[in-house]
C-alpha cells in the first residue's frame, strides 16, 4: 500500500445528527482518514444532501447502508472504502457492523457496541474469523492523563489496588425531554431503540470502561440499585452499583442523568496500598497522584515526564488545553495506524493497539445486562455473567 490517506464511508450522522459532526472532527484531527462515502441518514432527503454539505460524490452519497456497503465492496482496491464509522442509535450497529465485517471492511462503532449481549458476542466472532480490527468508541481512554492513570497502576506503584470510585453525573435528562421534539432524548430513552437500559447503558457503560481499563482487572460480582426518576420514562435515568473485581478490589459506579446541573463530570479514584489517582475530565489535563506517607503530585498532559502511552496521546506542550475532541481523535489515530500496518504487513507499535475494541464491547454489553438483572432482582449480588 502507498502511502495515502485510509479512506472511510459513514453510516448515519447526517445533517440532523450530534455525535457524526464529533465523529468528523476527530478523524480530520491528524490527516490520516478521508471521507469519500457515506449513508448519513435513514431519511433519503437528509442523506442526500448531507452528503452535498461534505462534499461526497454524489455516486458515493447512499440512502442505504446496504447499497453503500455492496457498491463500495465491488470498487477497485485503489477507489474502494477501507473501513466504515457507524454513528446510528443503538439499534442499527449490528446489521450494518456484521455486513461490513462481511465486506472485509474494518469498522468503528459507537458505544455500546449492539443492542443486545447476543448481538456483540456475534461480531467479536466475526472480527475474530475475518481479522479486521474494531473501534469502539469509548472516548474517555483517550485522554492522556487516563493513559498514565493506567500505566502507573499497572506499573505497581501504588502495591495492591483495594479500592475504585467511578461516576458519571449529567443532568440533562432531568425533566421528560423525549415528551417533545428532542431527538437525542426520544431515541435514548425508548426501549425499542436504545436496548435495555437507559442511563446505565449510555454513560454507565462509559463508568464501566474506565474502570476496568485504568485498573486492569475484570469485574466479577455486582450489586445495583437502578432508578427510574422522571415520570413516564421508559427507562433508567439513574443508578449505582457496588462491584467486586477478580484480584479482590472492590468498587463503586454511579451514573445519573437527573443530577440537575450537572454536564459531563465523569470522575475516577483508584486507590492501592501505598497511594492512588484521581482524574476528572472537567480538568482533563491534570492527573492528581495521591501517596500515603509523601506530599500528593500533579502530573499534567504535555509534561516530558510522562510514560509512553500518555506522551503518544499528547498534541501540545504543557498548558495548552486539550479535551474531549482531542481524546476522540486519539481513538481514531491509533485505529488508523494499525489498520495501515496491517494493510502493510507490519507490526503496530504498542501505543497504537491502545484503544477500545470488540472485547470492551462485550463487556459493556455484559454490565448493562447485568446491572439491570441485579437492579431487578430480590437478590442484589450477582455473579458477571457473559
Amino acid at each position: 500500500m502507498k502511502k495515502r490517506k485510509l479512506r472511510m464511508g459513514m453510516i448515519g450522522g447526517g445533517k440532523d445528527a450530534f455525535i457524526g459532526a464529533v465523529h468528523r472532527l476527530a478523524f480530520n484531527m491528524d490527516g490520516q482518514v478521508e471521507m469519500v462515502a457515506g449513508a448519513l441518514s435513514v431519511n433519503p432527503e437528509i442523506a442526500l444532501e448531507s452528503g452535498r454539505e461534505l462534499f461526497l460524490q454524489e455516486e458515493r452519497t447512499y440512502t442505504d447502508y446496504t447499497t453503500m456497503l455492496e457498491k463500495e465492496a465491488a470498487m477497485p482496491a485503489d477507489r474502494r472504502i477501507d473501513f466504515i464509522s457507524i454513528v446510528t442509535p443503538n439499534f442499527v450497529h449490528f446489521d450494518p457492523a456484521m455486513k461490513a465485517l462481511e465486506k472485509g471492511f474494518h469498522v468503528v462503532i459507537e458505544k455500546p457496541i449492539t443492542f443486545s449481549l447476543e448481538e456483540a458476542k456475534k461480531i467479536k466472532e466475526k472480527a475474530a474469523q475475518t481479522g479486521l480490527h474494531v473501534l469502539l468508541c469509548h472516548t474517555y481512554t483517550g485522554y492522556p492523563m487516563v493513559k498514565q492513570a493506567r500505566q502507573l497502576v499497572k506499573s505497581g506503584v501504588f502495591g495492591k489496588i483495594r479500592k475504585v470510585y467511578v461516576e458519571y453525573p449529567q443532568g440533562w435528562l432531568s425533566t421528560f425531554l423525549e415528551g417533545g421534539d428532542n431527538k437525542q432524548a426520544a431515541w435514548r430513552t425508548d426501549p425499542k431503540r436504545s436496548g435495555k437500559a437507559g442511563s446505565m447503558g449510555d454513560i454507565g457503560t462509559h463508568a464501566f470502561n474506565l474502570a476496568e481499563y485504568v485498573t486492569g482487572q475484570k469485574v466479577t460480582r455486582l450489586c445495583a440499585d437502578i432508578n427510574t426518576i422522571v415520570e413516564g420514562r421508559m427507562l433508567d435515568d439513574d443508578g449505582a452499583a457496588f462491584l467486586k473485581f477478580d484480584n479482590g478490589i472492590s468498587g463503586v459506579l454511579m451514573a445519573t442523568q437527573i443530577a440537575a446541573g450537572e454536564e459531563n463530570n465523569v470522575k475516577i479514584r483508584v486507590y492501592g496500598e501505598k497511594g492512588g489517582i484521581e482524574w476528572k475530565q472537567e480538568d482533563a489535563n491534570t492527573l492528581l497522584v495521591k501517596w500515603l506517607d509523601k506530599p500528593a503530585e500533579i502530573y499534567r498532559a504535555g509534561s516530558g515526564y510522562l510514560d509512553s502511552f500518555a506522551r503518544h496521546n499528547c498534541r501540545t506542550p504543557a498548558g495548552h488545553p486539550e479535551g474531549y475532541l482531542e481524546a476522540f481523535a486519539n481513538l481514531y489515530r491509533n485505529f488508523a495506524l494499525t489498520v495501515r500496518a496491517k494493510i502493510n504487513g507490519e507490526t503496530p507499535q504498542e501505543e497504537w493497539l491502545d484503544f477500545p475494541g470488540v472485547e470492551e464491547g462485550v463487556r459493556g454489553m455484559a454490565f448493562i445486562e447485568n446491572v439491570i438483572a441485579s437492579g431487578q432482582a430480590e437478590k442484589k449480588w450477582i455473579d458477571f455473567t457473559i
